[in-house]
């Protein structure tokens, strides 16, 4: 990822508005990195919730994250809101892994970019495994 410009707003297929909260601030006044993760997290997953792929209480698969990644370019604060981008980057056997957006709200340049791998495993077992054909199908339709 590093060394190349990060990618505008066309890149993306699916949008989710996340609204900042005084406590994201840190002590230079600006969203602290942390934060872009938990981001992340929300966006992929609120997504997968929406699809009917993700039962968070008893659902099977459930997908663990093996890898995550962010660039930042411009600082952001609160209370700014922010639009968060998501589009499947490539789709293995078991596993996703999904670039992310993070663009201050309207605004044409993103602030960050990034990655979250999730590798899918059994509940019980924690193994991985193949991911059923609809979910295959769900991350294809986002797929840029």
């Amino acid at each position: 990822m590093s060394g190349q410009p990060l990618t505008g707003r066309e890149s993306y297929k699916v949008w989710r508005e996340i609204g900042t909260r005084w406590a994201d601030n840190d002590a230079y006044g600006h969203v602290n990195n942390t934060i872009y993760y938990t981001w992340f997290d929300t966006a992929v997953n609120a997504w997968l919730i929406e699809q009917e792929l993700l039962d968070v209480l008893a659902g099977d698969p459930i997908g663990l994250v093996v890898e995550t990644g962010c660039r930042y370019a411009q600082p952001l604060s609160y209370p700014q809101p922010v639009d968060v981008g998501l589009v499947v980057e490539s789709v293995g056997k078991s596993s996703v892994r999904y670039r992310l957006g993070i663009f201050s709200q309207n605004g044409d340049e993103a602030s960050a970019e990034g990655y979250f791998v999730h590798v899918y495993v059994s509940r019980e077992s924690r193994r991985p495994v193949p991911l059923p054909p609809r979910w295959r199908a769900a991350f294809e339709a986002i797929a840029g």
